[in-house]
């Protein structure tokens, strides 16, 4: 998954990759890694610098227009330097990890409850003040400069957020993790439950959702639309 941003709107450019731990065998059986992890994190850098760096090579340079000179100089450059990748267990499981990815799989770079007041041609909005602590501060820009930063998160054409390989490819996501699943000897999972709003609420919350606060019997029927009244941005919450 591709993540661009920081709290600021900043350009921040960086990967998420998901990697199960471990893989199908070419006769179906499951392989684990020997070691406890999968990659060893140093040859992970290398070995993912390697790869980056040879998919922009020409013709993919070309179409940008990059002088070869330019191009040999900047590949230099690029593997002058320890790439940084990070990875580690995860304390909390692979639920907790997927919890943690979810959250930012079909967000954009800020959401509105973030942005706390417009004033003239500024905009104010909330970030975290430092990492893990919970406490947050206010940033004021200029209503430019703010779009501006935002709009260094909107993909360019042909680029992809999220992109699913191995197992999970639309290729072979049907067949490869049914193997896996024989494999592992794990169950296939439930059919999706498809129900009415009316039963969910009432199985999850154990009341009829129609049903009137006040009087408790009748149930609400829909009388109008009403249209959100217009109201002054600079002086009430996020729009």
């Amino acid at each position: 998954m591709l993540h661009t941003w920081t709290q600021d709107l900043r350009r921040h450019v960086h990967l998420h990759a998901l990697v199960a731990g471990g893989a199908l065998g070419p006769h179906g059986e499951w392989l684990r890694p020997k070691k406890g992890f999968l990659f060893p994190v140093p040859a992970l850098s290398r070995v993912f610098r390697g790869k980056f760096i040879a998919a922009l090579a020409p013709p993919a340079v070309n179409a940008c227009g990059l002088p070869p000179a330019e191009w040999a100089r900047l590949k230099s450059q690029c593997y002058a330097h320890d790439w940084v990748v990070y990875a580690k267990q995860p304390l909390g499981g692979p639920d907790a990890v997927l919890e943690y990815l979810g959250r930012y799989t079909h967000r954009v770079a800020i959401s509105n409850e973030r942005i706390v007041g417009i004033e003239g041609e500024h905009l104010a909005f909330r970030v975290r003040a430092e990492a893990g602590s919970g406490k947050k501060r206010t940033v004021r820009l200029p209503g430019v400069e703010f779009i501006g930063r935002f709009l260094l998160h909107v993909l360019p054409a042909g680029f992809k957020r999220i992109r699913h390989y191995g197992l999970l490819s639309p290729a072979r996501k049907r067949s490869g993790l049914a193997a896996a699943r024989a494999a592992l000897e794990v169950a296939p999972p439930s059919a999706a439950l498809v129900e009415s709003v009316a039963d969910f609420v009432r199985r999850v919350a154990g009341m009829e959702h129609a049903c009137c606060p006040c009087c408790g019997r009748g149930p609400m029927r829909l009388v109008a639309a009403l249209a959100p009244a217009p109201r002054a941005l600079h002086q009430h919450g996020p729009p």
